[in-house]
């Protein structure tokens, strides 16, 4: 049986937590900023998570266990 190759778009998005959960960044903080509030940017700078329902897929994805 060969290899799986990882998806590598997927380990460029996502990043494992030593628990083993998918930490993610939050999407709109690229452009267009000075539409933005300062109490949005403040809160998509923060991390978030996988959900559990996708969590099993991008983890297949990424050859971890």
């Amino acid at each position: 049986m060969p290899k799986m190759k990882t998806r590598k778009a997927v380990a460029a998005r996502f990043s494992v937590t030593g628990t083993g959960k998918l930490k993610r960044s939050k999407p709109n903080k690229r452009h267009k900023l000075t539409n933005k509030t300062p109490k949005r940017k403040r809160q998509l700078r923060t991390p978030a998570f996988v959900s559990a329902g996708q969590l099993k897929t991008y983890k297949r994805m990424m050859c971890v266990e």
